[in-house]
């Protein structure tokens, strides 16, 4: 990325009061659009720095660009300074429990009337209802949100592979700020945006609350699913590779034919169209899978490419770091880490004007920037 050339959000100036995943995706796309971010972290830092296991990434991948300062919101020094800063702020971000910021007096409602052009999102399990007391994952809200259910066989409800009402929730909670900032030019005031991750679970799934509305039927968990297309599915290849192939039109199907060398299914009469081979699905794909058996991947996904068929081999997020399209296209970038090590880190997935907003500084130490970000208060200039 060219450095030198003008961010879209050079001159916000944002606070971030988070941790884990949601809060920190938020903070983290405003810092890559430009944004001067602002991470306070209490004393010993943010404890995702040491998460394990799955959470091990977390800190890594969500907290790039930002700066980091240490401040022990829970006394008066630490408290005072922290309001100081917010108020030099334009955005304020947090995804604590509910009622926390309130008892410590870094609510919506306190700090609008100090500072009323301030924008301050709240990360939240639930927005304001019944639930929005109630503590919650992204787990419990795939739950109850119903995504494991259609994600999970019938009887096995099954979380996504990955946390992504909490990214989501993030992205959701940049989109209100910039819309926020975008009403603030007209009208002078911040407000408050609320993103949660229950609403944000229930608007992946309305797609199927509406096939439900228009058939009166319940959707079935995907794996059970009546597919649209018969040929869509993961076979078994030679030496016991998966490879995804969908042919979801009648020439594809008779391209797919065509490349496998087997033009005598597309000109079987019970294979005729689309329609007539999903109802005979079980038996066309059982015939598929033993005449791909013999086929390689390496062998067999250039001939579907050149021939225009949808394919896809079954990819580890670990091999995704040799990814040619990732490497060619610019998504990998080297980040300088907060242990003084490098690692290759994935960028949004967006170009502006051509280019990709990417990372511009290390991976911020624990209190990196508390005296420079501190020097801007009010008496502490000299210090």
């Amino acid at each position: 990325m060219n450095t030198s050339t003008r961010l879209p959000l050079e001159g916000v100036r944002v606070i971030e009061f988070t941790h884990m995943v949601m809060g920190p995706t938020c903070g983290m796309i405003l810092a890559d659009l430009g944004a001067e971010v602002i991470k306070i972290e209490p004393p010993g830092g943010d404890k995702t720095r040491k998460l394990p296991g799955l959470g091990i990434g977390f800190f890594r991948t969500f907290n790039r660009n930002k700066k980091s300062v240490v401040l022990d919101i829970n006394t008066p020094e630490g408290h005072a300074a922290a309001e100081e800063l917010i108020g030099q702020c334009d955005v304020m971000l947090e995804n604590f429990r509910p009622g926390l910021m309130a008892k410590l007096g870094l609510d919506y409602d306190t700090l609008s009337k100090k500072f009323p052009r301030l924008i301050y999102v709240s990360h939240k399990g639930f927005l304001p209802g019944p639930y929005e007391k109630r503590l919650a994952l992204d787990e419990v809200v795939q739950m109850m949100g119903g995504l494991s259910y259609m994600t999970g066989p019938e009887g096995r409800p099954l979380r996504a592979g990955t946390s992504v009402n909490d990214i989501m929730g993030g992205m959701f909670g940049a989109i209100g700020v910039l819309a926020a900032l975008r009403e603030r030019d007209f009208t002078g005031h911040g407000q408050e945006v609320q993103s949660a991750l229950f609403e944000n679970c229930v608007f992946l799934a309305g797609q199927h609350m509406q096939q439900y509305a228009m058939t009166n039927e319940a959707p079935p968990p995907m794996p059970s699913r009546v597919s649209a297309w018969s040929v869509y599915d993961v076979f078994t290849l030679a030496n016991g590779e998966q490879l995804f192939i969908g042919a979801v039109s009648d020439k594809q199907f008779v391209t797919l034919c065509d490349v496998i060398e087997r033009p005598d299914l597309a000109n079987d009469p019970q294979f005729a169209d689309n329609a007539m081979r999903v109802a005979v699905r079980p038996e066309l794909l059982a015939k598929l899978g033993d005449i791909l058996k013999h086929h390689r991947v390496d062998e067999l996904a250039p001939k579907l490419e050149a021939a225009g068929i949808p394919y896809a081999p079954i990819v580890r997020p670990d091999q995704l770091f040799d990814d040619p399209h990732l490497k060619q296209s610019g998504g990998l970038v080297p980040m300088q880490t907060d242990d003084g090590d490098t690692t290759e880190v994935v960028l949004l997935p967006l170009t502006m004007g051509g280019r990709r907003p990417g990372v511009r500084q290390a991976l911020a130490k624990v209190g990196e920037h508390t005296q420079e970000i501190l020097a801007r208060l009010t008496g502490r200039a000299a210090a």
